[in-house]
């Protein structure tokens, strides 16, 4: 009898890899399972995996030697140079044809450079973003693969087959050349950083402004979840607010206030900047985790500055927590427009064909910034797959309409008791930016001519750069002219 061949290897053991490891098992995929530390294949398979039918290899040569070709092979290592030394090893052993697939979590320009590098060598490269947890890994993440499109069909049953599913359609779809996948998997994260923040911010006020108890915050969750806000983040954010301590007190407050962060929110704001986009919220969002972690330094000035007098709302609590609920909302959806004007604009730059309502499926399930809300962006890119932004579709224009009066409420009277709100004050700020016919930059243009010579353009004649002598004593000679 010949020996049964593996349909796909998986390499890397940690938690996420066994994860995905059983979670093709249970779709029909023999996988073949290796890990640089040897002994943890044993005992994978001595116990997660025990009564499977996953294949142990004890080097990268035998996990070769035990896969069909094409030969797949899943990375599923610390982003970096652990992906470079792995690919390194394996290229020696695969053949034109064969497919490496980088799980992990690698920056978009990474993935770019890796699938220039191994078409050259004829083998085809896959980089996929891979979200959901733990427990989406094993029962259904969201899959963001791009890359080496000729290689999509040799894997698409697997991804599609493991992936969560919405309204019965799976949670993944081929996303486009090169980075992409990783790309759009950032752009996720980035969502996911201001999805937080909002969330923390919603509860800072309830908590500071209304003095609610953890008990009535989770109920006031458990009630959002029920509405437009129904989301993975909402509903665990509910269950948080439940959880005690064994003395009884809620753990969430035991928590030290400094907030960690891997450098997918980083890479957002830092895209964003490069390619001059306003993704304001995300930014915010990171550095509200920046100005956390200086923790020692801020209970320090807590003890220095003193900020204003009153610090409780005084006006009905109950209509206040609903104009917190819109404010999230609307805020929500300034930071989704904002992700997908980052997807589109370095879409446009890279020459990648990206599908906005795909993606937007891609994230209904399995991953952590799953709701129900991306049901509807869905759906007004199916409407109009040329939307230049979210905020200029009917159903998101008056949804934020409705939301308008709460919103400005909450940011006023927040900077009036001196709770910190930056990720809605900054998504205010972007909505009444973006609806403006008329901005201030005249002036900073006006200015930069005075003491630079950088010259300006006319209302009446864009394109046209012209310098002012403005003081009488400069010359006519301009400098050069620079976008920001």
């Amino acid at each position: 009898m010949s020996e049964i061949k593996g349909d796909i290897a998986l390499i890397g053991l940690a938690v996420m890899g066994q994860n995905l490891i059983l979670n093709m098992n249970d779709h029909g995929f023999t996988v073949v399972a290796f890990n640089r530390t040897v002994s943890k294949v044993t005992e994978f398979l001595n116990n997660e995996a025990k009564g499977t039918k996953i294949i142990g290899a004890t080097s990268l040569q035998d996990m070769v030697s035990k896969l069909k070709t094409p030969r797949r092979v899943m990375l599923l290592v610390k982003a970096g140079s652990a992906v470079d030394d792995f690919i390194n090893s394996l290229v020696p052993l695969l053949e034109k044809g064969d497919i490496i697939i980088d799980g992990g979590n690698s920056e978009y320009t990474d993935s770019i450079r890796r699938c220039k590098s191994l078409k050259e060598k004829g083998i085809h490269f896959i980089g996929s973003g891979v979200s959901g947890g733990e427990e989406g890994a094993r029962y259904g993440p969201s899959l963001m693969p791009g890359g080496a499109e000729d290689a999509w069909p040799a894997v698409k049953d697997i991804f599609q087959s493991i992936s969560a599913k919405a309204d019965n359609e799976p949670c993944c779809d081929w996303v486009g050349p090169e980075g992409a996948g990783h790309f759009v998997k950032m752009v996720h994260n980035g969502i996911e950083y201001g999805d937080m923040q909002l969330i923390c911010e919603a509860y800072h006020v309830m908590k500071a402004a209304l003095g609610l108890t953890h008990a009535e915050m989770a109920d006031v969750f458990e009630d959002w979840n029920k509405g437009e806000l129904e989301s993975f983040l909402i509903e665990i954010t509910r269950d948080i607010m439940r959880y005690n301590d064994t003395d009884g007190k809620p753990l969430v407050e035991k928590i030290r206030d400094s907030a960690g962060q891997k450098g997918t929110g980083k890479w957002t704001a830092i895209s964003s900047l490069e390619y001059g986009v306003p993704v304001t919220l995300i930014g915010e969002a990171v550095f509200a985790r920046c100005l956390s972690s200086l923790k020692d330094e801020r209970v320090l000035a807590s003890k220095e500055i003193t900020g204003p007098s009153v610090t409780k709302y005084s006006g009905d609590k109950k209509a206040f927590i609903e104009d917190i609920r819109k404010a999230l909302y609307a805020s929500k959806i300034v930071s989704y427009a904002q992700g997908f004007m980052l997807m589109r604009e370095t879409a446009k730059e890279l020459g990648w064909k990206l599908n906005f309502g795909s993606i937007a499926l891609m994230w209904r399930g399995g991953c952590i910034i799953r709701s129900v809300f991306l049901g509807n962006i869905k759906q007004a890119y199916d409407k109009n797959p040329n939307l230049s932004n979210l905020l200029l579709d009917e159903f998101f224009k008056k949804e934020i309409q409705k939301c308008q009066d709460s919103w400005r409420r909450v940011v006023s009277n927040a900077v009036l008791l001196g709770i910190p709100t930056p990720a809605f004050s900054t998504a205010l700020a972007f909505f009444d930016g973006y609806r403006s016919e008329t901005l201030p930059a005249n002036l900073i243009q006006a200015q930069r001519d005075y003491f630079g010579a950088h010259t300006y353009e006319l209302n009446d004649a864009p394109g046209k750069y012209i310098h002012t002598n403005w003081t009488g004593r400069g010359g006519n000679v301009s400098s050069s002219t620079y976008q920001a």
